[in-house]
């Protein structure tokens, strides 16, 4: 298969973009990856109580319990990443 990309050096791809150009001519979009974004399911039990309290919450968002479930563990998960790399420093 023929490559119909035009090839340019890393710094004029930088240029570009930050120009805010077009630089999606210059991407191979079937090679793209986000890494560590690979889902993986998750199934657990909650009280009545606590779903309850998502639900109202997602809503007030305007988005899904899942979603605000998602956002709640990545902040977490942020915080207590900072926590550890602290406490090792000492």
């Amino acid at each position: 298969m023929k490559n119909d990309k035009f090839i340019i050096e890393a710094d004029e791809l930088d240029r570009l973009f930050d120009e805010g150009g077009d630089i999606s001519v210059h991407l191979d979009w079937s090679r793209a990856e986000r890494p560590g974004l690979i889902q993986e399911r998750m199934d657990f039990e909650l009280p009545v109580w606590m779903i309850g309290l998502l639900d109202s919450e997602a809503q007030k968002f305007g988005v899904t319990r899942e979603s605000i479930v998602k956002v709640w563990l990545a902040e977490r998960l942020k915080v207590e990443r900072t926590v550890s790399s602290v406490e090792e420093a000492f």
